[in-house]
């Protein structure tokens, strides 16, 4: 009953914007996906408020899908509402050193924009996929550098449909993951970086990309790492030394470029990933002794 209200208020709130049975292996970086009960896009913080505060009103659960990178959603798809921040959450503002960026804007695009206003502290970044949010809740790094470093402040929405603010502290980063509560919607986060030498700076861009192309899998369709580096390790090379480059199933497999990825080669679905995820963890603690953490989330109704 709660459910059925929910989709009520929604629906005379937001009207067709508010989409049913969505496909989400069109958003997903990996082509992966069953479809989400409810999609809908929000286009400024109050429509945010407003979602969020009927779905925990009414107990629907809420799903917030940024760039669709770094996660893997199940064959099944996604129960309840599926929120994502549209156009207006895009835009990048700078004021002296200071970069304030809308949480839908990409990663890559932040990390241009700096180079070009020549502020440096985000050059690692350059070929991380996904969106700005997604790199706060993952505090998303490469290469030595890591975006909680240059975080001064981040803004949202709580799951109760509250506006919320936190600072660097506050946000709790930690390897590849933030302490930002549970259902929060990052909608704007302020960046706090230092004056640079723009051609310096590019061509340090340039030099990561490079080192980028070399090493992962660009040209078929995949979700970034699988899973994290172990403390004082690598997980690619643990991966590689238990034999799991080139491992297939069904239409996914462990790439030959770089083992620490598993790409679409074609039809993959979810439970192939997930089989190939158990199948990898499972052969290194039989040869390293070693757990592998999945840096790739799952989610949805598996």
């Amino acid at each position: 009953m709660a459910e059925s209200e929910a989709k009520r208020e929604l629906g005379a709130r937001f009207g067709d914007r508010l989409v049913r049975g969505f496909p989400l292996a069109e958003l997903t970086s990996f082509h992966i996906g069953g479809p989400a009960d409810l999609m809908l896009a929000v286009e400024d913080e109050q429509e945010l408020c407003d979602a969020l505060e009927i779905a925990d009103r009414c107990g629907l659960p809420v799903f917030h899908l940024g760039a669709g990178t770094n996660l893997l959603v199940s064959d099944r798809g996604v129960r309840g509402l599926v929120i994502r921040l549209g156009k207006g959450f895009e835009r990048i503002d700078v004021m002296g050193t200071r970069i304030v960026t809308g949480a839908a804007a990409s990663f890559g695009t932040l990390v241009e924009f700096a180079v070009k206003h020549g502020l440096a502290g985000l050059e690692f970044g350059e070929g991380i996929p996904g969106s700005v949010g997604g790199a706060i809740a993952m505090n998303a790094g490469a290469f030595g550098g890591e975006i909680a470093s240059v975080v001064n402040a981040i803004h949202g929405v709580g799951q109760e449909g509250k506006r919320r603010s936190f600072d660097r502290e506050e946000a709790g980063f930690a390897y590849r993951r933030s302490g930002l509560p549970s259902g929060f919607v990052v909608t704007m986060v302020d960046f706090e970086l230092k004056s640079g030498d723009c051609e310096a700076l590019q061509a340090r861009v340039n030099e990561l990309k490079a080192k980028r192309a070399a090493r992962q899998p660009g040209s078929l369709p995949n979700a970034g790492s699988i899973f994290k580096n172990p403390p004082g390790k690598f997980a690619g090379r643990l991966l590689e030394a238990a034999g799991i480059k080139g491992m297939r199933r069904g239409g996914a497999a462990f790439s030959e470029q770089h083992a620490n990825f598993i790409v679409n080669i074609g039809g993959a679905r979810a439970e192939d990933v997930r089989a190939l995820i158990e199948l990898a963890r499972n052969r290194v603690r039989e040869r390293a002794g070693v757990t592998l953490e999945p840096e790739v989330r799952l989610v949805g109704d598996w």
